[in-house]
């Protein structure tokens, strides 16, 4: 009998397949997976991540603009603006002796100012720190309270109501939401340099808060330059739905500086720790307390609206003894209504800003002879007055994918009103009002990802602030000035690819009435009045490189090793009169044609960074209107080293002006300067400084 094989083979599938059947009663055996969850970050509606700003303004702005991140800066000496902003493209700054009080300065703005600042519009979390006549104090800002910072470059800063020459800076303070729970830092060094901060952040529900407290000392480099301030920094925020958000912000402020003075040329060469002998004798300071609150309120629809509403009060009572004393008491208060729309636009992606803004002063002014450093008899006693109102709007609309038209304009009145009581029989009342009309537009190109060209045509308006309005013992009580106007022509790129980022702007600007010192015959050789047509003509530059990778730990992009990075910042600044009939062309001075800072630091996966770093300014610069003086060239080396985790210990080591060259930091701007103008103001000599904090 023989045997079927389809059958033999049916017998031998069974069998092989009976072990796996499975009875009624059996179950499948069960795979359990882990479970992930992914919770999205969650970001409060007023204070957008770092991310999210520098997304959002690269989006929308044809022109020079960056985002600070404040862990770059903190990683080193944290304790003066130029700590912060010296790696900011575009950005010149350098302190006046060591110290917060500095020029500060972005396309030649307030090129006459080495003091409390003009020509850019300085906020705290969107809210003007100006007073509302123009000028600004740096020890108002306390870096270390940063998450971020927020720099526009002339027109660029039309988002925040600013169409000042030099644009915009926003610092924008820590929340509950990216703040440890505590902190403390330390930092101490050369001409015993003490500076502490406590802070401590968190979130509780709806709610999340921020407190920052810092007290800082320094004898400085030179004599009589001792500079001592506390601040405190706090915000809390409460998100009252998923559509709306307030946050409350409180600053306080107590500062204390002596003033060194300029020296000569020939004082800087035999001894540039020396103090200004007029300053010591006259006791010259600059003390002052700040009282600042604010509120910030957004409310969206989730989706493509959203309405911010900004308000602020500040409050200043203000020591100052000069060649007289100043006594003021000041009151400012300010809102800014804006509304943001990112809906489309006939079917193209879009973005729309429409914003109005106020602003309010009042400053009590108090004059007296100085005797040394006190009030002797009056010589003034006036109210300064000053309002703002400021409507702007600014539409992009995105033609392709890859190419957006950007449109703006702002409209701006300012008035500036002074009142003198009559002490010696002589009413010097006057009132000065100012009309402005400053339109822009700009194109940015996105010829692959991660990299624009952008170009933009706009216009400037400047109204003087009274340090330039109020004369020098003439009548009437404030000067003749018309406001500065510019028209700037602006291209460049910026992007980033796996090694390189990079931030290139050329700018072109025709400036008329200039607020500049010429002077007024028999009132005063240093009165701000305004100058014939100029030129301000500069490149700005940052490159960003990543030399090496991997030289000791692997390098991928699911986990970086370590890399070798050099950082640049480099500014050409050709500042000129355009056929003046006394200047001719002559060069603007006060601020160097060149300047150079450059970092190459070593950075290790587990925290540690190391390495060189350079400020160079190649070129010697006027340092007078009339071009007979100049200051001269430097180059000064430093070193950082350090360690820093986002939990934990952290610390640093730095030295800086290893070589111990003297320099001139800075100078004064004079008409025509002589061997006896006292203009230079010393940088400091070799300095070295540690810090370590701790974070929980």
């Amino acid at each position: 009998m023989s045997t079927n094989p389809i059958f033999l083979s049916l017998i031998l599938v069974a069998s092989i397949s009976a072990p796996l059947t499975l009875t009624a009663q059996q179950s499948p055996p069960v795979s359990t997976l882990p479970t992930i969850v992914v919770t999205a970050k969650k970001e409060p509606l007023t204070v957008p991540s770092l991310e999210t700003k520098r997304e959002q303004i690269e989006a929308v702005t044809p022109g020079g603009v960056s985002v600070i991140d404040a862990e770059d800066y903190k990683r080193g000496r944290a304790s003066t603006l130029k700590d912060a902003l010296d790696f900011a493209p575009g950005v010149f700054i350098q302190p006046r002796f060591g110290a917060e009080e500095s020029r500060l300065s972005i396309r030649g703005s307030g090129v006459q100012r080495t003091f409390h600042g003009r020509g850019i519009k300085l906020l705290q979390d969107g809210s003007p720190l100006n007073l509302a006549d123009g000028g600004f104090d740096m020890q108002a800002i306390e870096p270390l309270s940063a998450r971020y910072i927020e720099v526009y470059r002339g027109a660029n800063g039309l988002q925040y109501g600013s169409t000042t020459l030099g644009g915009a800076i926003n610092f924008v303070s820590m929340t509950g939401y990216d703040a440890p729970t505590a902190l403390a830092r330390v930092e101490v060094g050369s001409f015993d340099t003490l500076r502490t901060q406590i802070s401590s952040g968190g979130v509780s529900g709806d709610t999340d808060y921020y407190f920052s407290a810092t007290s800082s000392f320094s004898d400085g480099f030179r004599d009589y330059s001792q500079q001592s301030s506390q601040r405190v920094f706090a915000n809390i925020g409460h998100r009252i739905s998923d559509a709306i958000e307030t946050r409350f912000y409180f600053t306080y402020v107590n500062t204390n500086s002596e003033l060194p003075g300029a020296l000569t040329k020939s004082q800087f060469q035999n001894n540039p720790q020396m103090a200004n002998p007029g300053s010591v004798a006259g006791r010259q300071k600059r003390d002052f307390q700040l009282l600042r609150i604010a509120n910030k309120t957004t409310i969206t629809d989730g989706d493509t609206q959203r309405l911010t509403v900004s308000s602020f009060w500040a409050w200043k009572d203000l020591d100052h003894p000069i060649f007289q004393v100043i006594d003021q008491l000041s009151n400012d208060l300010g809102i800014d209504v804006r509304y943001d729309n990112t809906a489309p636009l006939f079917g193209h992606e879009n973005q729309f800003t429409l914003g109005l803004g106020a602003q309010y002063g009042i400053v009590q002014d108090n004059r007296f002879f100085n005797v040394v450093g006190a009030r002797g008899a009056r010589t003034a006693d006036n109210e300064q007055t000053s309002s703002n109102v400021d409507l702007y709007l600014q539409n992009t609309f995105h033609l392709t994918s890859s190419l957006a038209l950007v449109l703006g304009t702002q409209g701006t009145y300012a008035s500036r009103d002074f009142a003198e009581e009559r002490i010696f029989g002589a009413d010097n009342s006057a009132t000065r009002d100012y009309l402005g009309f400053s339109p822009k537009l700009g194109l940015i190109w996105e010829p692959k990802p991660e990299t624009q060209v952008f170009f933009n045509v706009s216009r400037s308006f400047e109204p003087p602030s009274f340090g330039e309005l109020t004369a020098a013992g003439a009548a009437p009580g404030l000067v003749d000035l018309s406001a500065q106007w510019g028209t700037t022509v602006e291209l460049g790129t910026r992007g980033r690819t796996d090694r390189l980022r990079w931030d290139l702007a050329w700018y072109y600007s025709w400036i008329d009435d200039e607020l500049l010192s010429l002077g007024i015959p028999g009132v005063s050789p240093t009165q701000t009045v305004n100058a014939g047509r100029t030129i301000h003509h500069g490149i700005e530059a940052a490159l960003d490189i990543d030399v090496a990778r991997g030289l000791m730990t692997a390098w991928s992009e699911e986990a970086k090793g370590d890399r070798l990075l050099l950082r640049q910042t480099y500014l050409f600044n050709d500042f000129h009169f355009d056929g003046d009939r006394n200047f001719t062309n002559n060069e603007l001075p006060g601020i160097p044609r060149h300047y150079y800072r450059a970092e190459l630091l070593y950075e290790h996966p587990c925290g540690f960074y190391a390495g060189p770093n350079v400020e160079l300014t190649p070129q010697a610069y006027f340092v007078d209107l009339s071009n007979t003086q100049r200051s001269g060239s430097y180059a000064l080396l430093g070193f950082k080293l350090g360690f820093r985790r986002a939990k934990g210990p952290s610390f640093f080591i730095e030295a800086r002006n290893l070589l111990d060259q003297d320099h001139v930091a800075t100078t004064g701007v004079l008409k025509t300067a002589t061997p006896a103008s006292a203009v230079y103001f010393p940088g400091d000599g070799r300095a070295f400084y540690a810090g370590i904090e701790w974070k929980w």
